[in-house]
């Protein structure tokens, strides 16, 4: 809570986490590598390690997942596991690994915690099975599931919705499978996957729109040495607390800004705040740049249908801002609800959240309305144990005079274990004195 009537200010330098999304992708590719490879940067958070537990649990020697360290990843071959690979709450390892597992010659089950079995994996499934993959289904279209790998056919595929989880679980199954794979979206998802199989020289390019993975006799992943940047979801958090403030500049060092990923950036300009890029960089093919931040007064804006896939993890906090946006001003998000599909059924958790605080918010359909509001934010915020509904809303308790109250902030670890510590780091009071 940020006391009525004190500035609160942002200042200094902070560096978020490593880039979830490459950090899941890098330690699979690590763990098909011929050899030893080295990451740095690697996301210490919980998802990261289910993904490093189950690829362990197929034989991966890999090093302890820890702050600072350089992780260092080994395998001769992947053998089948002696007991059922438990991806935790992570969506991100259990539909990757649908795809490493396709083209196996061993069956494997995949589960996860009560969370993690409610989501939809259909999605990835029934394009797995028109490649020739064997899958069982114990719990209907979720996990847990039984795929038994082996000899894989091309696959020409349109993609329901935009996922770089479905469209990387292809072409890992096309790797491993070591068939050719034709991938077209209704919009373009996040793309790290291509990204890392072009840095590792793996075959695929764009033709005519569609992302094509063209195998050249037996691939061979080479080792690699691999430092991940920052996250760029984990940095929206910062920037909203910088933009929420009253007073002061924040630098937040080493961000990936991917454009399939910036589109808060994007929607954060239209609303009226400013965030510079400097020191921009290129590292293992990913755009990587400083932001310097600021805050800034705010207005209701309307984010396209188009535009969500590159901002789909950031709608919660994008929100929060909306809140805050000039009084009566309206922001509309059009068609998220795949949101309903995250950790929770997070868009009806942000409406329902934001009106406990005082905020005129409605999910209507799949399209979520906030209107902004310069009330003070007071009430308690159910996080349904959901990562980035609990950091949107504990940056909403920065602003002054708000009593912000969160059920629980445990979840953060998932993927950004130093959330608090950094968020009490960068601000200060108008007297000079960190916030407590």
């Amino acid at each position: 809570m940020a006391p009525a009537g004190r500035r609160v200010k942002v200042q200094g330098v902070v560096r978020p986490p490593g880039d979830k999304s490459i950090s899941h992708r890098a330690v699979m590719l690590a763990a098909l590598a011929r050899g030893t490879s080295e990451i740095t940067g690697l996301l210490t958070g919980d998802d990261v390690k289910s993904s490093a537990r189950v690829l362990r649990g197929l034989g991966a020697d890999i090093s302890t997942v820890r702050e600072g360290a350089t992780v260092k990843v080994h395998v001769s071959r992947f053998t089948s596991p002696v007991s059922r690979l438990h991806c935790g709450n992570s969506g991100t390892t259990a539909r990757l690994m649908l795809g490493i597992l396709a083209g196996q010659p061993f069956a494997a089950t995949l589960t996860g915690d009560a969370s993690l079995r409610r989501r939809p994996m259909r999605r990835v499934t029934e394009p797995l099975r028109a490649m020739g993959a064997d899958i069982e289904e114990k719990g209907g279209d979720a996990l847990p599931l039984t795929i038994r790998g082996g000899r894989l056919r091309a696959l020409t595929y349109t993609t329901p919705v935009a996922s770089a989880q479905i469209k990387s679980a292809l072409l890992l199954a096309g790797l491993t499978g070591n068939v050719g794979v034709t991938i077209r979206e209704p919009y373009r998802s996040r793309d790290h996957t291509e990204r890392l199989f072009v840095h590792l020289g793996l075959g695929l390019h764009e033709r005519a729109g569609a992302i094509v993975y063209e195998p050249s006799g037996r691939p061979v992943v080479p080792s690699f040495r691999l430092s991940i940047p920052g996250d760029a979801s984990s940095a929206a958090f910062l920037v909203a607390a910088a933009v929420l403030a009253e007073g002061g500049e924040l630098v937040i060092e080493n961000v990936g800004v991917n454009p399939t990923r910036t589109g808060f950036l994007v929607v954060l300009e239209r609303m009226g705040a400013h965030v510079e890029r400097v020191n921009l960089r290129d590292e293992g093919g990913e755009p990587v740049a400083d932001l310097v931040t600021r805050p800034a007064a705010l207005r209701g804006t309307e984010v396209s249908a188009a535009e969500v896939p590159t901002l789909v993890d950031e709608v919660p906090v994008l929100a929060v801002l909306a809140s805050r946006a000039s009084e009566g001003s309206e922001t509309v998000f059009r068609e998220v609800g795949e949101l309903r599909l995250k950790e929770s059924n997070r868009l009806e958790l942000i409406a329902a959240n934001l009106r406990a605080v005082g905020v005129e918010a409605e999910a209507r359909c799949n399209d979520l309305f906030v209107c902004g509001t310069t009330r003070r934010p007071t009430g308690r915020i159910d996080t349904a144990r959901d990562h980035r509904l609990a950091m949107a809303f504990a940056v909403l308790g920065t602003v002054p005079g708000a009593e912000v109250r969160l059920s629980e902030r445990a979840s953060v670890a998932i993927s950004y274990p130093q959330f608090f510590r950094d968020l009490k780091r960068i601000r200060e009071t108008g007297q000079g004195k960190r916030e407590t």
